[in-house]
């Protein structure tokens, strides 16, 4: 099996030097090769990953989560079924936190594991009952039963669980959740060239250099659109697969909405001042990297989301902080009941007393402001098809 470096040599060997997306995608998904199919993924070095995101820390940010979910079920008027898209859901350790908060949408849920890496999604059943897709979508049959109560019985029978290697045909009615996908999502590089070179294209040669050409005319176009005072030299990225992303995202959907969650800017603009190592990062076994050019196939490849990229595409009707997110449902009052739980069995070491501890000690790093915290939580609002 040829190494991600010999796949760009043959075909920049072939074709000439590749795009810095093509490149991308080759370091991060190759088959067998890339990072993503040869072992990589979060959970940082103690626990055999790469890098920390917020579902690897522990089972607190499903838990909010699902609180999440059961307000916009409410919102939607608690459909059943009800559909959570899970893009970019690994080994499904953020699906299995929120199952286990039992959220009040649990009899209607429908959760979909949305992975492209064929080895994270052969780890998802070893967790979760992961069913065929078509008995998770299938048609739900009415039901007039009524519990102890009075309250009518969804006749979901969920949670349901099913694994897709790409977002599924809609229109369907939930939510789409992509935490930490769009930093991954390849992207083109281009560099301000000086007053009579216009904008340049960064490509990736047959021995793992850097080299430019002149953008193509919509490269150009688009960024002089996007940085129109970038100085000689200044790079920024052209995030064209990540708003197709979402644009198919909010076409899956009749009603709901796509939350989206990642390290993110406002304006692309603002990436042109700032040196592209600052925001084209990479990781490996639990810390940065090298270059994205060192040992590909061997480390993450992530760049900041650009929020004006997206809201071409559609402006979100949310953005905000994790922080702020959190908080909006509900995860002080998570804490507060953890940390007196931890106080009152502090003396006797229970376990349930040092799992109450380390919940409180995961909202710190949720919240962090300088970490986790910061990254940018986009909501975009789909209405009932007509």
């Amino acid at each position: 099996m040829p190494t991600v470096a010999e796949l760009v040599r043959e075909r920049a060997n072939r074709f000439g030097p590749i795009p810095f997306d093509e490149f991308v995608e080759l370091a991060l998904y190759a088959p067998e090769v890339g990072f993503y199919e040869s072992g990589g993924a979060a959970g940082g070095d103690a626990r055999g990953g790469d890098f920390l995101t917020s579902p690897s820390i522990g089972p607190l940010f499903g838990a909010v989560l699902a609180r999440a979910l059961d307000s916009w079920w409410e919102t939607l008027g608690r459909p059943d079924s009800f559909v959570v898209i899970e893009a970019a859901a690994s080994s499904g350790d953020l699906c299995r936190a929120v199952l286990a908060a039992s959220p009040a949408c649990l009899p209607a849920l429908r959760y979909l594991l949305v992975e492209r890496s064929e080895r994270l999604r052969a780890l998802q059943p070893a967790h979760l009952p992961v069913e065929p897709a078509a008995h998770v979508l299938g048609p739900v049959a009415p039901s007039d039963e009524e519990d102890d109560e009075g309250a009518r019985v969804l006749p979901g029978g969920g949670p349901r669980v099913a694994s897709l290697p790409d977002l599924p045909a809609g229109p369907l009615v939930g939510v789409v959740i992509a935490n930490e996908l769009l930093d991954n999502i390849p992207f083109a590089l281009l560099e301000r060239g000086g007053p009579d070179a216009g904008w340049l294209e960064v490509r990736v040669t047959a021995d793992l250099a850097e080299t430019t050409v002149p953008a193509s005319p919509a490269l150009a176009a688009r960024a002089e659109l996007l940085a129109p005072t970038a100085s000689p030299g200044a790079r920024i990225p052209i995030q064209a697969r990540a708003a197709d992303w979402l644009r198919i995202a909010l076409r899956t959907l009749s009603r709901g909405r796509v939350v989206v969650v990642d390290y993110a800017v406002d304006a692309t603009a603002d990436l042109a001042s700032r040196p592209v190592g600052e925001w084209v990062r990479t990781y490996r076994s639990g810390a940065r990297g090298g270059s994205p050019l060192d040992r590909p196939g061997e480390q993450d490849i992530t760049c900041e989301v650009c929020i004006d990229q997206l809201s071409a595409v559609a402006a979100p009707a949310e953005n905000r902080s994790q922080a702020q997110f959190l908080a909006a449902h509900g995860l002080d009052d998570l804490v507060a009941a953890a940390r007196a739980q931890w106080e009152h069995g502090a003396a006797t070491g229970s376990l349930e007393s040092l799992k109450a501890k380390s919940r409180v000690s995961e909202a710190g790093a949720l919240t962090d402001p300088t970490g986790l915290g910061a990254f940018r939580v986009l909501e975009w609002t789909v209405p009932q098809s007509e």
